[in-house]
């Protein structure tokens, strides 16, 4: 049975952020927070389509494609930044903390559309909302889990922190796939949520020093699928690594 989230209104984001650790928005949400329509937003969804793979899975798994780059959001300016490696530390990777991973970077004709540019600081506004303004250090990263292989493991470190200010988990795409459900638990307590994220373009809200999270496996329904997702870490001061 797949349990749907309880989704929320832009207006309320700081206050459930604050009181629960976490927030989801339906596509429209997303649509009224980002002043993005739908279409625009699809019209992104091709560039998954052409993700290079993730060469660094030290489990061994070929089930992961990624791109990834970096930009610096201050008010309603939006910089790209130098492309640069992933880096988190052990404490928040216990697989992958410690390695210069480096991506692909994101295709320019993503990163140049104004689509990109509202959801991007759509969630910086929510972010400064919560944490005061300023400059936000924003690392994207569009990801592919597929099952050519049988099993793929949209979160292999397990239940994690990012080490960052606030996450957003977009879900642009689910095809043939079972599994995929979100685990949202208090960092600090027992307390725990899960759903699956069904809709194109919903997106969830994490608050990183209050909840951890990950996603289940994902297993084919017939012949091969997948799930594709947008991840933007939000963090003052920089980013990881220096």
């Amino acid at each position: 049975m797949i349990l749907a989230p309880d989704f929320a209104s832009p207006r309320e984001l700081p206050d459930l952020l604050r009181r629960q650790g976490y927030a989801v928005l339906a596509p429209s949400g997303v649509g009224e927070l980002t002043g993005c329509s739908l279409a625009a937003l699809q019209a992104l969804r091709p560039s998954w389509d052409d993700l290079p793979p993730d060469a660094y899975l030290k489990d061994g798994g070929h089930y992961r494609r990624r791109r990834h780059s970096c930009f610096v959001v201050a008010g309603d300016e939006v910089t790209l930044a130098p492309h640069r490696a992933h880096w988190q530390p052990v404490e928040y990777n216990a697989l992958h903390g410690g390695m210069q991973r480096w991506f692909e970077p994101m295709e320019q004709t993503i990163v140049q559309a104004p689509a990109w540019r509202q959801l991007l600081r759509g969630v910086a506004q929510v972010c400064s909302a919560l944490k005061g303004e300023r400059p936000w250090y924003v690392e994207a990263h569009q990801f592919r889990i597929d099952t050519e292989g049988g099993i793929g493991r949209p979160t292999p470190e397990g239940a994690h922190r990012d080490g960052v200010d606030l996450v957003a988990v977009f879900l642009v795409s689910r095809e043939g796939i079972k599994g995929g459900e979100t685990r949202v638990f208090e960092a600090d307590g027992p307390a725990g949520q899960r759903f699956t994220l069904t809709e194109p373009w919903s997106l969830l809200l994490l608050d990183d020093e209050r909840v951890i999270h990950e996603s289940t496996p994902i297993q084919p329904l017939a012949g091969a699928g997948h799930r594709d997702t947008l991840v933007l870490t939000c963090r003052a001061g920089g980013f990881q690594g220096g």
